[in-house]
């Protein structure tokens, strides 16, 4: 018999109440149900809402503009998962752009100046300076070289407006983007931006070009100033917009 023992049949040794040593406690109380054991890996303990750990959020319903599990991807509503626009594609369509916004440029600015030395050479037509009205004949040629000219300057201004505000508004890219595969679109529907959103696009790199075009050039580069990895410029931000890839 050992002592401190209360009971002499008891076996185990143990105090009443107390499963065996070393042995699983059947028929003591088991810990509540729907908790898994300690240890153990929650099998057959449905998780809400929780992906498991180390697995893609496969059938876990992802939010619209959030990056998804492989970086440079977006999922996009409508559009689905989509890859972002590299800076390298955005540039070169912005290049391509730029050459045809230049070729139109070109013409039309022959066309001015050659309406503006017309206008130059009518002085001649004016007569001799001794002449009545000469001055008068003067002026008005002058006036009409300066308002070709200004004239020339704001069809130049709306060819731009039409090109890249229109055609991103509507289409979701201008030409040289349509080339390289890359699409402006609205990050919470991924539809066109519209016109609204589309203006905000445009507007904001214009006025930072009144300052020696320096805020322009700093907007453009903005995308690489991004932590989000969406690569959205300020422009693209203060409209709501992504670039993404299309093919």
């Amino acid at each position: 018999m050992s002592f401190g023992d209360p009971n002499p049949n008891n076996p185990y040794g143990q105090q009443p109440g107390q499963p065996p040593q070393g042995q699983p406690g059947y028929g003591y109380p088991q810990a509540p149900q729907g908790v898994p054991p300690q240890g153990q890996p929650g099998y057959g303990y449905p998780q809400q809402g929780v992906p498991p750990q180390g697995q893609p959020g496969y059938g876990y319903p992802q939010q619209p503009g959030t990056l998804q599990a492989n970086n440079g991807y977006i999922n996009v509503p409508v559009l689905g998962t989509v890859e972002i626009a590299s800076m390298g594609r955005r540039l070169g369509a912005r290049c391509l752009d730029g050459l045809i916004i230049g070729v139109i440029y070109t013409i039309f600015s022959f066309i001015g100046l050659a309406g503006a030395l017309g206008l130059a050479k009518s002085t001649d037509d004016c007569g001799s300076p001794m002449d009545a009205g000469y001055d008068k004949c003067v002026n008005d040629a002058s006036m009409g070289f300066i308002a070709t000219m200004f004239g020339m300057l704001a069809i130049l201004v709306l060819i731009t407006l039409l090109y890249e505000w229109l055609m991103i508004s509507l289409m979701g890219a201008t030409l040289g983007k349509k080339i390289l595969g890359l699409k402006v679109v609205k990050e919470n529907t991924g539809l066109n931006p519209g016109l609204g959103a589309g203006f905000i696009r445009w507007i904001i790199p214009i006025v930072g070009a009144f300052l020696c075009y320096i805020g322009a050039i700093l907007t453009y580069l903005s995308p690489f100033f991004d932590n989000s990895g969406k690569l959205q410029g300020w422009h693209d931000r203060a409209a709501g917009t992504l670039v993404v890839k299309i093919k």
